[in-house]
């Protein structure tokens, strides 16, 4: 409701100022200091002073005067030295806020696409860690705010199984472990294969690094194998890479998180995805080929150029920009196929991005990949597929969910997809980045690892899969959720073991994703045990708490929490008592549920989200404690307490909802 009104404050002062002045211009809504200043305010009388060369009160008593009457604006008035303050309609809001969802979007504000969201990522090479859960919480995060807002989103989860992390696997367990293709398939259908491959994969490096030069050539030659799909080495390297990406499945479901495609690397190579790219990339001018100079005999892309100065490569061949090895062309140019006609990673993912976009001329093959229990279907590409399968690709914007340390190669697709000709798909392509997950001491030691003094005064200790340092998904999760059903079995005995169970998984997965969440997304986290799960402060447990306390509410008045909702009562008298202000910052906190959810879209972050979340259940909590609702022997004012209680309690539901977490029955 409150992102209603200020679109409809901001575009009822916009026309009327066109209408009045002549003069179009973008209205500015901030939020005054206090509430009794009412709930916006607009500086936009001093800009316009500026071109009516008047003073800016004289112009804001202009407006005030003059401005027809807002749905929903109980009156606009003059502040300071001209700013204009709106006063919300507290009936109004009442009335729309008790008889539909505050959340619901209004049609107009965003057209609704169709979208990739790409996220997780992992290389299939071993269990999923602690850094990959914030790849796939955000991720998931970002989709369930675009599906709320209305958008067709299809997820996404890209598969490198041709990549070096898995080669070093497979040459583990065929030079280190002497197992066979048989062998590993036995091996791959026993329990933690992902936990095996975890430990190979610390040993390889390790290995490696005590022999380099042969660590290269090893890795070479088994590279060269897997990509090309043939042999024992291959098949190897096909039966550990989907056994892996099974168990990331698994352990991603726990969180509630699912796929509708795993797009794969290696089909990208085997139907020629890069083939069609490179002739686009070359015939449009976007790449060229150096002659001389350090990247001589490179496919290049100058960094920054305008897409009007690219030229063709027979141009480009002669051209004495490129002769000077210091010019600044050549410094700044992205290698795409290096001199030995091998194409990069981002030239991959060049191709890869043209086929989201719909704009590559081909297609993968699917089949159907893995099926959860609650039945939703996940796809997987193929050089040979199934007739009958849904559609892929072809969307108008694209999320990519990739720490921040790709942000380089990431700008370099944007770049291309630009010179390519296509300007306004770039603009719809986010790199969604973020920062490392850490772990503090305590929590390190918690888990069972072993951390020195040093260690131990630094505020986190970073993690590495490649030296076998770090948290195992789902051994962060078991531990947590057994730390809450400690708690749950304390507090709730009479329940059944099932329910426990149950509530404590809630409870953990709820204060994990809250976790990784509340930070802003290009801030470290030193993830903590005490710290997530704790019932106060801002956590998920915190949140979810007041939604069980309201539910408390209603549960001992035994009433539906919506049935208080439609009683008739007098608001007006109701928010004019000497608590009307403080119940009524409630409501309007609640009311900006929308305009959050909106701004986390807007910005890319979903801290925003757990933010006001931890802020509207702080508030509630405060008012629960004020107000002794049951006890209430005003009969019209207990049903304005209850009717506040319950839209407090949908609204925090359907904010956790967006952030993929489940509000328990007890705590």
């Amino acid at each position: 409701m409150y992102l209603i009104l200020i679109r409809r404050l901001r575009e009822a002062l916009a026309a009327h100022i066109r209408e009045k002045y002549g003069i179009d211009i973008a209205v500015v809504l901030e939020k005054p200091p206090k509430l009794e200043l009412g709930e916006a305010a607009s500086p936009v009388c001093f800009e316009l002073a500026k071109r009516l060369k008047k003073a800016p009160r004289t112009i804001a008593q202009e407006i005030a005067a003059s401005l027809p009457k807002i749905d929903g604006i109980a009156r606009v008035e003059i502040a300071g030295g001209g700013y204009l303050n709106a006063y919300f309609d507290r009936a109004a809001f009442w009335k729309e806020a008790t008889g539909r969802h505050m959340a619901a979007r209004e049609s107009g504000a965003n057209v609704p696409r169709r979208v990739i969201v790409e996220h997780t990522s992992i290389n299939p090479n071993k269990a999923a860690h602690i850094g990959h859960l914030r790849n796939a919480v955000l991720g998931d995060t970002m989709v369930r705010l675009l599906r709320d807002t209305g958008h067709d989103v299809a997820v996404q989860n890209y598969i490198d199984n041709t990549g070096v992390q898995v080669a070093d696997v497979v040459i583990a367990f065929q030079l280190m472990e002497r197992k066979s293709l048989a062998d590993v398939r036995k091996l791959a259908a026993e329990p933690h294969f992902d936990y095996l491959c975890w430990d190979l994969y610390a040993k390889a490096t390790q290995f490696f690094e005590e022999d380099k030069t042969r660590a290269t050539k090893i890795r070479g030659e088994t590279l060269k194998a897997i990509e090309e799909g043939k042999g024992e080495t291959a098949e190897i390297a096909a039966v550990i890479a989907e056994a892996i990406v099974t168990y990331h499945l698994r352990t991603m479901a726990r969180l509630d998180i699912y796929y509708e495609l795993l797009a794969r690397e290696s089909e990208i190579l085997h139907l020629h995805f890069w083939d069609a790219a490179f002739e686009k990339l070359k015939a449009s001018g976007a790449i060229q080929l150096a002659t001389t100079g350090k990247n001589a005999g490179c496919w290049i892309m100058p960094w920054g150029m305008d897409a009007k100065e690219a030229k063709n490569p027979a141009e480009r061949a002669g051209d004495a920009s490129l002769e000077d090895s210091a010019s600044p062309t050549e410094e700044q140019a992205k290698i795409i196929v290096r001199s030995n006609g091998t194409v990069t990673y981002v030239g991959k993912d060049i191709a890869y991005h043209l086929w989201k976009f719909g704009l590559l001329g081909r297609d993968f093959g699917y089949r159907e990949f893995f099926r959860y229990p609650n039945g939703h279907e996940c796809w997987i590409s193929a050089e040979d597929g199934e007739a009958d399968h849904p559609h892929f690709g072809g969307v108008e914007a694209i999320y990519n969910v990739i720490d921040s340390r790709q942000s380089d190669p990431q700008n370099t697709v944007v770049e291309a997809i630009r010179l390519l000709g296509y300007p306004d798909k770039a603009s719809h392509y986010t790199h969604f980045s973020y920062e490392m997950v850490a772990l503090t001491p305590s929590c390190a030691m918690e888990l069972g690892y072993e951390v020195s003094e040093e260690d131990r005064a630094k505020p986190y200790i970073e993690v590495s899969g490649r030296k076998g340092f770090g948290v195992k998904a789902d051994d962060l999760l078991d531990a947590l959720v057994a730390a809450a059903k400690k708690e749950v079995d304390s507090r709730h005995p009479e329940l059944s073991d099932a329910e426990r169970l149950q509530i404590s998984e809630q409870i953990a997965i709820g204060a994990l994703r809250y976790f990784m969440l509340k930070f802003t997304k290009q801030s470290v986290i030193a993830f903590d045990f005490k710290e997530a799960l704790a019932f106060e402060g801002e956590t998920g447990p915190y949140a979810q708490y007041a939604v069980v306390r309201a539910s408390n509410i209603f549960r001992k008045a035994g009433v539906e929490p919506e049935l208080t909702l439609r009683a008739e009562i007098d608001y007006s008298r109701c928010f004019a008592d000497a608590s009307g202000t403080e119940i009524w910052e409630l409501w309007l906190l609640a009311g900006k549920t929308s305009a959050v959810i909106e701004q986390c879209i807007a910005t890319s972050e979903p801290a925003y989200a757990a933010k006001h979340a931890f802020q509207l259940a702080q508030q509630f909590n405060n008012f629960y404690h004020r107000h002794h609702i049951l006890n209430e022997t005003d009969e019209e004012r207990k049903k304005f307490l209850l009717a506040t209680a319950a839209v407090v309690r949908r609204e925090l539901i359907a904010l956790l909802a967006v952030m993929g977490i489940q509000c328990p029955p007890v705590m």
